[in-house]
């Protein structure tokens, strides 16, 4: 497995992904420590439930890093181009290079990425034809995490026992209020953003159009053709093993040169 790495130099975007990961990390230190790990030791919960919460956690944390770091389809400065397609080709008016249609010109990143959605600054990259499904991954693990987090600390609240171990009033006045409602916030906060954010992609996925597009207003009934939900996730993901849809650490390879060509303004 080859997995190129593809870094952007943009400050904004640093700050973003740092804000990014350090919510990932409040979340994966305090909870475990306060919820999961104090009511297993007790009997309170089974360890399956600490083992999900630990794969959610690192599946979220791999697809965060894949999205920020992986190729979008960046296009080569001298790219051959077959004679046969060469009427899908275009030249971009920003950097002067032929370009693949529906291809874009990121003014942030400062090239054209083939078949890009759009530059997302908390991953500080661009999402494009070859890491789509990883930020779509990125979505679909950070609803489960934050779900997950929301779900132990109404828990905490209102279900667990509790913990005979610990001093009630000094865990109320330490940590409730500073930790598990701060927790609690962003849980909810994100959960909300990433199951609208998660739902746009999935149904701009199936419809085959991009953001970009959607915001050009191109019609699909026009320019495209209606694809089966498993071809439409296959080809964003590259493979038709629907286990590895769901795996970041993996490369991705085209299924198919794909004609679904649309003109690009």
């Amino acid at each position: 497995m080859k997995l190129r790495l593809h870094f952007v130099v943009d400050p904004m975007g640093w700050l973003c992904i740092s804000v990014v990961f350090g919510i990932w990390l409040y979340n994966t230190f305090f909870i475990p420590k306060l919820v999961l790990l104090p009511h297993y030791n007790e009997g309170h919960i089974p360890w399956a439930i600490v083992v999900c919460y630990y794969i959610a956690s690192a599946l979220c944390i791999a697809a965060l890093f894949r999205a920020s770091t992986a190729d979008p389809g960046r296009l080569p400065v001298d790219p051959k181009i077959p004679h046969s397609e060469r009427e899908h080709w275009e030249l971009c008016n920003k950097c002067n290079l032929m370009r693949p249609k529906r291809s874009h010109h990121c003014s942030r990143c400062g090239h054209c990425v083939r078949r890009m959605d759009h530059h997302c600054p908390w991953i500080n990259n661009c999402v494009g034809e070859d890491n789509h499904w990883l930020f779509l991954q990125l979505c679909f693990y950070a609803q489960v995490l934050s779900l997950f987090t929301l779900v132990l600390d109404f828990c905490q609240y209102y279900y667990f026992q509790p913990l005979t171990g610990l001093d009630q009033e000094m865990f109320t006045t330490r940590h409730e209020l500073a930790l598990l409602r701060v927790s609690a916030l962003m849980g909810l906060v994100m959960f909300g953003g990433m199951t609208s954010l998660f739902y746009t992609q999935l149904t701009g996925i199936l419809s085959d159009t991009t953001t970009i597009e959607k915001m050009a207003q191109f019609s699909n009934e026009i320019f495209g053709s209606k694809r089966s939900w498993q071809w439409a996730l296959a080809e964003v993901c590259g493979t038709r093993w629907k286990i590895l849809w769901l795996i970041p650490l993996r490369s991705r390879q085209p299924l198919q040169a794909s004609h679904h060509f649309r003109t690009h303004v």
